[in-house]
C-alpha cells in the first residue's frame, strides 16, 4: 500500500475511473494494475478559479487489499466494585470521558441536568412554538450537550493534545457517515446526532456506566482537600474517587457555585457578535467564482478573520445551507446560534461574527466581570426584542451605514426577529469592530455586503468567560485534589472534538491518578 497526495478537480473527484486514471498517472503505472484506491483525507480549495480537492489516497496493486481503519476497539464491561468517577456533564466533553473510564476498568455516573436527547427535542420545540426556555432543557443544556443541535461540526486545531481519528472512529462506530473519517472540515448534521448520541449512550450502559438525568449540580463534595463527589437540587449525594466537570460554557450557576465556595477561578477573554446570513446561492456564487457546481459541490462556506483597533473579528461556526436557532438557557437573554442538518439544503447561510473580548474592553480585572458582561448584553438584546426568544435583527448594509431598518427580509431565523438598531444596542467598540471587520471581509469576498444579508443579535456564546484553572500536568483543578475541570465550560475546548480529546486526556490522567493512590 501507498499513500499519496494528489490534487483532483470536482469532475475527477466524483467519477471513480477518472480518480484512478489520474492516480495511475502520478504513480507513473498502467490504470489496470492498480487495485483499490480509497481517499483517506480531502479539503475542498476554492481559492483560485480552478477549483480542486487537495486529497490523500491510500492505494494498492492489482490483488492488494486496503485495511480497515475506521474501527472503534470495543468497549468491555468493568468489574464489579470498580472505582467510581463523577461526570458532570453529558455533552462531548463528558462523554469521551465516561467511554475512556470504561477502557480504564473506571466507572462513570455521568451526572447530566437534561433530558436523554429523545426526549430534549420536545423541550426545544415548545421554545420555538411558545417562547418559554427550560433552563435545563435547551439548545445547550441536556444530553450532547450544545453539539448535538449546532450542526455538529467536526473541524478542530487541536490536532497536537490528542488522536483525532481516535473520536471520529467512535462517532462512525455509533452510526456517524464515514465520511466524516476523510473531511477536513467534517460536520455530521443535527439531524443525525440524536440517534448517534443515544447509541453511545447504551455503549457506556452496557459496560456498566450510569447515566442520571433531570439532575442539576448544585455542590461539590469536598474531604480532606479533595473532591469526592457532588450534590444535586433533586437531593441526590453522588460520590466517587474524582470529579469530572464538564458542563459546558453556558452552565452559569456552576461557576457561581465554585465561586462561593471560594474555589479559584479566572477571567478568560472570549467574544461577542452577531449572526450574519446570507442567500447561500450567493455564498455559493462568490466562493466557487460564479461556476455552477451545484451537482458536484456542496453548500459553500467561508472563513474569515480581520484585526480592527486591537481586537481580532472572526467567522465561527460557519453553517452553510443552514438556520439560526434562540440558544438562551434562561428567561430574560437573548442569544443565537446556527445550526445545519447533515443535507445543508436549506436557502440560507450563517455564521457567527465575533469580536474578542477582554478584562481591559470592560475596565475590570474581576473574576466574574466577562460573565456579568456578557449576560448584560444579552439582556439588554431581549428586552430590545420585547422578551420572549425573538432576535433583534437588521440588514448588513444599514449597520453598516448607521442607520434603522424599516423593511427586514424573510430569516432563517426559528423564531421571531424585530427590527432593531443594532449599531447602537451592541457595546460601542464591538460595533465599530464588526463594521471595520465586515468591510475587510467584503474585499475578500466581493459582495459580502449587501442589502440582501441580514444580522441577528446577540452571538455571545462563543466560549466561556471563564477558565477553571487547573494543573498543566496532572489536569488536576490546582487547588482541590480529584477535580478536574474539562471541556469548554473549565475553558480548555472549543468544539465537539477538541472537548471529545479533553475528555479522553482527563480520564487518562484520573487512571493514573486513582492508579498512585
Amino acid at each position: 500500500m501507498r499513500t499519496i497526495a494528489v490534487d483532483l478537480s470536482p469532475e475527477q473527484y466524483h467519477d471513480p475511473e477518472a480518480m484512478r486514471r489520474r492516480v495511475a498517472g502520478e504513480l507513473g503505472v498502467a490504470c489496470g494494475d492498480i487495485g483499490e484506491v480509497r481517499v483517506t483525507r480531502r479539503i475542498l480549495d476554492c481559492r483560485r478559479r480552478n477549483i480542486v480537492y487537495h486529497t490523500e489516497v491510500a492505494v494498492t496493486m492489482r490483488g492488494e487489499t486496503l485495511p480497515d481503519t475506521e474501527r472503534m476497539e470495543p468497549v468491555r464491561p468493568v468489574p464489579a466494585g470498580a472505582p467510581r468517577v463523577v461526570v458532570v456533564g453529558a455533552g462531548p466533553a463528558g462523554l469521551f470521558a465516561a467511554l475512556r473510564c470504561l477502557r480504564h476498568g473506571l466507572k462513570p455516573v455521568i451526572v447530566e441536568r437534561g433530558k436523554p436527547v429523545g426526549e430534549r427535542k420536545f423541550d426545544i420545540a415548545r421554545l420555538a412554538r411558545e417562547e418559554v426556555v427550560d433552563p435545563d432543557s435547551n439548545w445547550c443544556f441536556g444530553e450532547g450537550g450544545a453539539g448535538t443541535y449546532s450542526d455538529g461540526k467536526l473541524y478542530t486545531r487541536s490536532t497536537k493534545r490528542g488522536d483525532v481519528g481516535q473520536v471520529l472512529r467512535v462517532f462512525v462506530a455509533h452510526g456517524a457517515d464515514p465520511g466524516i473519517m476523510i473531511d477536513a472540515h467534517a460536520h455530521i448534521g443535527t439531524d443525525r446526532l440524536g440517534p448517534i448520541i443515544a447509541a453511545m449512550r447504551r455503549t457506556v450502559e452496557e459496560a456498566g456506566g450510569e447515566y442520571l438525568f433531570g439532575q442539576r449540580v448544585d455542590g461539590l463534595l469536598v474531604r480532606d482537600g479533595a473532591a469526592v463527589g457532588v450534590t444535586t437540587r433533586g437531593g441526590l449525594r453522588i460520590e466517587g474517587r474524582a470529579v469530572v466537570l464538564a458542563t459546558g460554557h453556558s452552565a452559569r450557576d456552576v461557576y457561581a457555585m465554585l465561586h462561593g465556595m471560594g474555589i479559584e477561578l479566572q477571567a478568560k477573554p472570549f467574544a461577542l457578535g452577531v449572526r450574519v446570513e446570507h442567500p447561500q446561492e450567493l455564498i455559493n456564487r462568490i466562493q466557487y467564482h460564479g461556476a455552477d457546481y451545484s451537482r458536484l459541490l456542496p453548500a459553500a462556506a467561508y472563513s474569515l478573520t480581520a484585526q480592527a483597533s486591537g481586537h481580532g473579528v472572526y467567522s465561527f461556526c460557519m453553517c452553510p445551507g443552514g438556520v439560526i436557532v434562540p440558544a438562551a438557557t434562561a428567561q430574560g437573554e437573548q442569544v443565537v446560534n446556527g445550526m445545519s442538518n447533515s443535507r445543508r439544503n436549506s436557502p440560507w447561510a450563517n455564521s457567527g461574527i465575533a469580536v474578542s473580548v477582554t478584562p481591559a474592553d470592560v475596565g475590570s480585572d474581576d473574576t466574574m466581570a466577562l460573565l456579568d458582561f456578557q449576560r448584560k448584553v444579552e439582556r439588554r438584546m431581549c428586552e430590545a426584542a420585547g422578551g420572549g426568544t425573538a432576535a433583534p435583527a437588521m440588514r448588513l448594509t444599514d449597520f453598516m451605514r448607521r442607520r434603522p431598518t424599516s423593511s427586514l427580509r424573510r430569516t432563517g431565523y426559528l423564531g421571531r426577529t424585530i427590527e432593531a438598531p443594532l449599531h447602537e444596542l451592541l457595546p460601542p467598540f464591538v460595533a465599530d469592530c464588526l463594521r471595520e471587520g465586515f468591510r475587510q471581509f467584503d474585499r475578500r469576498m466581493h459582495g459580502f455586503i449587501t442589502d440582501e444579508a441580514a444580522i441577528l443579535a446577540v452571538e455571545s456564546r462563543t466560549s466561556s468567560p471563564l477558565r477553571i484553572p487547573r494543573s498543566p500536568q496532572t489536569l488536576c483543578h490546582v487547588s482541590v485534589a480529584g477535580l478536574y475541570p474539562c471541556g469548554e465550560g473549565a475553558g480548555y475546548a472549543g468544539g465537539i472534538v477538541s472537548s471529545a480529546i479533553d475528555g479522553i486526556r482527563c480520564a487518562d490522567a484520573i487512571a493514573a491518578w486513582i492508579g498512585q493512590g
